[in-house]
């Protein structure tokens, strides 16, 4: 009996899915609850294990294709016992593999298939192409889902930068973080519309502080979400800052510990320039940077002196935030980062 497996709804509002990278092949036998294929999400990749047993009969989606839930991905078992539809009958390719030679302009009747059942591949769509300048890759992955959000967040909202100068002397450089995500959250209450996200006519204001931080990895920028930083030590900030650090390294961030953020925080260390307008992580109304801090000449009491000085900025998303609303809040952080 054949099975045909779909992609199941991942929750949190998810309407597609990338096929990240099949864990099998056509024609290998699984068992029920082995892992078939890892699924990428806007939030992170989840590994979906096989629902049934029997051979792999047909892959139907390729690796990078985006489809929506309910998209038949795999054929598991055969019907009736008849063998299903062989690679003989008929061109072997995918929708993807179909759209990419339509564009480069390739018959696939006069392609050789190097793929799995005698399936046309990308790679031999490619191959057979026109030579064109330059190296190619498809955006797949984390990649394509930071195009698409922040194109999203450029083209939908309306954002505004401000920025302050900041004296770091009074802080502990080794817990930065910590510190401005705890100064942070204390300044979320004084200014809650920061602390909101726009639904519709609608400005929802949220009483929880869970801070997303901006964190680098070889396969892109992940966010993932340190909770209640109003009312945590700074040693637990810390803890969870580097934890959530080295699972989004190695690719190990649950959904849970990618979602629900209510503002993000974002600070590259010395790779942070002297200024960059960092864009709102939607559906939020509001970002902090934190720039490079190095030694610079400053005026206290009529004197010129060396201090540890850095910009931060705010960005906000003015549909929700008045420029004087943010440019306070923006020096609320800064003194309890002068005056810890």
């Amino acid at each position: 009996m054949a099975y045909e497996f779909k992609l199941p709804d991942l929750g949190e509002g998810l309407t597609e899915g990338e096929i990240a990278r099949w864990l099998v092949a056509e024609g290998d036998e699984v068992a029920e609850d082995q892992p078939l294929v890892e699924i990428q999400t806007d939030k992170t990749t989840v590994e979906i294990p096989s629902p049934a047993a029997g051979p792999v009969t047909r892959i139907l989606v390729a690796e990078g294709e985006v489809v929506p839930v309910g998209t038949v991905l795999v054929v598991i078992g055969h019907d009736g016992g008849q063998s299903p539809e062989t690679p003989a009958d008929r061109v072997q390719a995918t929708p993807l593999v179909r759209r990419i030679a339509t564009e480069l302009g390739v018959d696939l009747a006069a392609v050789t298939p190097t793929g799995p059942g005698g399936r046309i591949t990308e790679a031999d769509v490619r191959g057979a192409a026109p030579a064109r300048e330059g190296r190619r890759e498809p955006v797949r992955g984390v990649r394509r889902q930071i195009l698409e959000h922040l194109t999203r967040s450029h083209r939908e909202i309306p954002a505004v930068t401000f920025v302050e100068e900041c004296d770091f002397s009074s802080v502990d450089l080794k817990q930065l973080l910590p510190l401005v995500l705890r100064a942070t959250a204390l300044s979320l209450k004084e200014y809650p519309e920061l602390n909101a996200r726009l639904e519709g006519d609608e400005i929802v204001y949220l009483d929880r502080y869970d801070l997303g931080i901006a964190v680098e990895t070889e396969q892109g920028l992940v966010v993932p979400v340190v909770r209640n930083c109003d009312t945590r030590s700074l040693d637990e900030l810390r803890a969870d800052i580097d934890a959530l650090a080295e699972k989004a390294r190695a690719g190990r961030l649950s959904p849970e510990e990618l979602r629900g953020s209510t503002f993000t925080v974002t600070s590259a260390g010395k790779l942070g320039g002297l200024l960059v307008t960092p864009l709102i992580n939607h559906p939020e109304v509001g970002i902090l940077g934190v720039h490079r801090i190095a030694p610079r000449p400053v005026v206290r009491d009529g004197e010129v002196v060396v201090r540890p000085l850095g910009n931060v900025s705010v960005t906000f998303d003015h549909r929700v935030v008045d420029g004087a609303r943010a440019a306070e809040f923006a020096l609320a952080v800064i003194a309890r980062l002068e005056h810890p």
